[in-house]
Formats: C-alpha cells, structure tokens, sequence
C-alpha cells in the first residue's frame, strides 16, 4: 500500500457501541460476523458512504483469550473478512485487519496466531490497536513483514489523558518504539482518550520517523440504567480530528462512541483545513531535556553503602521508627529503606514514613513501593508525594500476595517490570526535575538462578539502576551473589538479615518463603540470652559479608523484630573490616 503522508487518510469509527446502539446485542460484536452477518455489512456501508477511505474489519476482541475454540476463531476472523471485503466491493476503500490489545501472558502467540489467520485469507493491510505494551507485538510484525513485505501496518497505543497505557508505559516511549521498528508503517493512539485530551497528546508527542495515526474515543460516556453511553457531539468531535490533522496527526479515525456521523463531519472539518500551514511546535517536545541516566548513589561513597530496612508500624506510633533511624545515622548508616506492609500485614504507609523520617532525622531514604492493593492512578499519586517529600530513591516491589482466603481482594494491575517502566517513564516527563532512582529486588535463593538473572536484566532494562538482593544465608546464596556481581552491569546491596532469636530463626526458615537458614545456626541459638543470641547472630551475619565483601558495592541489612542494637553491632563490624 502506498501511503502518501501529506494527505490524511479516513478510517471508520466505533463498531462495537454502534453495533450496541443499533441492536442491543450484548455479546461480543465480533460473533455478529456469523450470527448477524447483515447488521455488519450494513455498519461498514454505513462508515463507507461516510467517505472513509480505509474501514476496519470487525475482529478487534477475535483472538484466542475471547475464541479459545481455534476453530471458531478462524470462522469469526474468516467471516469477519468476508463482510468487510463484501461492503468495499467496487470502491477504492481499504480493508485493514483489525487486531486488539492483549495483556494475557500468551499475547506474542496469540498475535502471531490472528496475524496468520488474516495472511491466509489475504490481508495485506493491519491494524494492531487499542495496544497496552510494544515488545509482545514484534514476532506478530515480524512474521507478517516475512510472509508479506509489502504489507502495511499500523500499530496503535491505548492511554490514558496523562499519557500513560495500562501497563504504565509513556506513550511517548511507545510511540518512538514502534517508529523506530522497521516492520511498522504508523504509528498511533487511539480509545480510552476523549479528542481534546487526544489532540494534546497529538500536540506534544514529540518527531517521530513514521506517519501518525489518531482515533479517539467520542468523549467519555456517562451511566443510564447501567449502560454505558456517549454524548451526541458530532461537530465538536470534527473540529478536534480537523486539529489533530494539523497537530501532524495524517491518519484518522474515530474509537468508541464514534458514529458514521462523527466520521462524515471529521472528514469535512479536516478537508477545510487541508492546505494550512502545521501548528508551529509539531514535531517539538515539550521544551525539557530528558533526565540525565541516573548512577547508584552506591559510586558516591568511598566506603561500603549500608542501606538498612526499618518496617513501619502497625500502629499509629512512629516514636520507635524515629528513635531508631537516629541511632542508625549515628551508626553510620547511608541510606534507610521503608517496607512496604511486608507479608501483606497492612502497616504505615511506606512513603508517609519514609517522609518523616527523612525530615525529622535527616538521612536520605528509600520507600518500598509494591503493586499489591494500588492501580497505576495510585501509584502515580504515591510517587509525585514521594517526590514532594524530596524523596530521590524507590524500591520497585510486585509485593507479597494476600493470604488464601483473601486473594480475590488483590489488586495488580501491575509486575514490578511495569512498575520500574512506569517510574522510568515517570522519570523522563512529569518528575524529569526530580527523577527517583529506581532500585529492584534480586532473589539470590531462587532455586534456577539463571532465570532470576534474566528477570534482573529485564529490571534494568526497564529502568533499574540498582539491586538489592533477599537474605543470604547460605553458601549457595552466596555464589549466586558473587555470580550476579559477574554478569549484571549495575551496583548490588547484598542482603543480610542478622536473626534476633531462636524463636525468629524458626518462623524465618519455617514460614518465610525463600529463606533458609541453615539448622546449625539455628541451634546455635536454642535457649540463648539475648545478649548472647545477638552475639550469635552478628557473628553468622560476618561470616556471610566476609564471602561476598570484596565483591560487594553495600550491604542491605535488614531489623530483626526491631532490634536496633543488632544491626549496629553489625554496621561497626562490616567498618571494621574497611579500616
């Protein structure tokens, strides 16, 4: 297909909620291509005598999380084909393949599965839209590109107002991805953004390589007796799809709530601008540099880091949580890190926490933020607090799940690969003044450590800078700490977790997955005075830091039951070792 970027090129508008609005059908529309085969046909016509140029078939939600049935879905995508290429039949109007986002872990099989579905029937024009993520799309554009070079794709990106798709990633960043992947043709937005927070994303989204797509939402729909509907704004609609053109937007479209008539006004309003001059800052950002690639602050100490955890209180007294940051700054502590409700008990907020102690103690600190209970919404929030507070460091967690019986309660919209992305993202727009250092988590007790190094370098490539490894306590940990240390290009904390007690030693190792402690230790602390215990467990905790010190950038040390006196004794023993 040859694509001319000086001339905008028309797409058609919603199918879904029109399909709704004319039928009352509550199934999934793309069954219609076998159940209601007419309704269909007449809904392209419809879009076509609109003056569309190209019109998308009705197959969005067809793909095998919707059609497990392989066989159905090939009835659905198959009669899906057939109605579009029926309704353009003697015009110049393009059929594009119309494949919807898909967030399941099958995603890269399931695109390449539709994608060759539609070759085998002859497509020859794609539609990726409504897109959470990019890298689960490249083996789907691969293989169309290989079978048929000269096909044209478009691949669009679903976000919110603020830019951000549902997997928390820029779509700036998205956008640039897939401008740069030589298996795409355009590249855009479209759905969740109504026109006028569309167009200011049009505005500011910055030079790209491949022409621009835009199809918003017809507004945000309202509740009426449950359902969900869209205002009649057809002319105001118009106007913006006529500024999104001259934003730099060249092709053009509508997402839900979009009628033929919104499509057949948009076409007017764009064509009576045809021929003016391009906004001026087309193609500019929005005037900030991006923030610079943020170091460890492990490199600006000369001697070890030592990072200590503190869990914040289960109650509203954060008297113990200040007395004990003081004496650790007093101990020679770099940097106080703040859990986040560990093991799923709720505490203080991590954040809140960290804020207070970072004013009343003065000793930077580093939150534990986790993807348990929040939505990106909230997440966002969280971090622009933290960065009120002139908090420069975050622990990007997923965070211990729920309980059994309450695990239906948990929210995770997102992994700790999202959460890192959405920080670094974060990072380069909104908080580019005040970016965080973004640090992960390592688990050096996984049982196939190879793959937890791999999960290590997808952190740093969506933005880690540093690692702070779980508990080491055995010899094995160890080797894997030294082994990262080899093959990960980033500082490591190495973890430490001196136990308080015979008691805590057994829970630790009994209850607390991924730990264990080795069954000599633990006796070793059978009825022990607690002076004596503490010695014990200083004493174990040095042997551990001897095997990875001179490897190691810092040390993650981690309060046992509050005990404060431990993790100094320890702190003066690992400067010991430095004089």
């Amino acid at each position: 297909m040859q694509f001319d970027s000086d001339t905008p090129l028309f797409f058609d508008g919603a199918f879904g909620t029109y399909y709704f609005s004319i039928t009352g059908d509550e199934e999934p529309c793309e069954l219609a291509n076998l159940k209601n085969a007419d309704a269909v046909l007449n809904i392209h016509r419809e879009y076509i005598a609109a003056g569309v140029q190209a019109i998308k078939t009705n197959t969005f939600g067809a793909n095998p999380v919707l059609l497990p049935e392989r066989d159905e879905l090939r009835r659905v995508l198959s009669a899906g084909w057939s109605v579009a290429q029926q309704a353009v039949f003697g015009t110049d109007v393009r059929v594009f393949a119309d494949i919807g986002g898909n967030d399941s872990d099958s995603a890269p099989d399931d695109y390449c599965a539709v994608a060759e579905e539609f070759l085998s029937l002859g497509a020859k024009n794609f539609l990726f839209e409504t897109l959470p993520a990019y890298e689960t799309l490249e083996p789907a554009l691969e293989l169309i590109k290989r079978q048929s070079p000269d096909a044209f794709i478009i691949v669009s990106f679903a976000v919110s107002q603020d830019g951000y798709s549902k997997r928390g990633l820029s779509y700036k960043k998205l956008l640039s991805a897939a401008s740069q992947n030589p298996n795409v043709d355009a590249t855009g937005i479209n759905c969740v953004c109504g026109p006028s927070h569309m167009l200011e994303l049009i505005r500011t989204a910055g030079r790209l390589d491949k022409p621009l797509s835009a199809m918003p939402n017809a507004g945000y729909p309202s509740s009426l007796n449950g359902r969900m509907i869209f205002e009649d704004n057809a002319d105001y609609y118009a106007q913006r799809l006529a500024d999104m053109y001259l934003a730099g937007a060249s092709i053009l479209g509508g997402c839900c709530g979009s009628t033929p008539e919104h499509i057949r006004r948009g076409i007017a309003a764009v064509k009576q601008v045809i021929g003016q001059p391009l906004l001026s800052e087309i193609g500019k950002d929005t005037g900030r540099e991006p923030a610079p690639e943020q170091k460890s602050r492990a490199a600006a100490f000369s001697r070890k880091m030592i990072c200590v955890e503190l869990d914040p209180p289960l109650d509203a007294d954060c008297s113990y949580v200040l007395t004990a940051a003081a004496q650790l700054k007093t101990a020679g502590v770099n940097l106080l890190t703040v859990a986040d409700s560990p093991l799923s008990r709720t505490r203080a907020d991590s954040i809140m926490v960290a804020a207070r102690i970072r004013r009343e103690v003065d000793i930077e600190v580093m939150p534990h933020l986790c993807c348990r209970d929040r939505n990106r919404i909230a997440l966002k929030g969280c971090l622009l607090g933290a960065a009120f507070e002139q908090i420069h460091h975050v622990l990007a967690i997923t965070g211990d799940p729920l309980e059994v019986q309450r695990r239906r309660e948990g929210v995770f919209n997102f992994n700790s690969f999202d959460l890192i992305s959405f920080i670094d993202s974060l990072n380069t727009d909104v908080l580019s003044d005040k970016p965080f250092l973004i640090a992960g988590a390592l688990n050096v007790n996984a049982a196939k450590f190879s793959v937890e190094l791999d999960r290590a370098r997808k952190k740093l490539d969506c933005g880690a800078k540093l690692l702070l490894t779980q508990p080491i306590f055995s010899e094995a940990a160890a080797e894997n700490y030294l082994k990262a240390k080899q093959e990960l290009p980033c500082s490591i904390l190495a973890g430490i977790l001196p136990v308080a007690g015979y008691k805590n030693a057994l829970f630790l190792t009994n209850e607390v997955s991924g730990i264990e402690i080795p069954e000599a230790v633990i006796e070793s602390l059978r009825d022990q005075p607690p002076e004596e215990a503490a010695r014990i467990s200083v004493e174990y905790s040095m042997s551990i830091v001897r095997k990875v010190y001179a490897a190691a950038d810092g040390f993650y040390i981690m309060t046992p039951l509050r005990k404060t006196n431990i993790v100094c004794g320890l702190i003066e023993q690992i400067r010991r070792l430095e004089e």
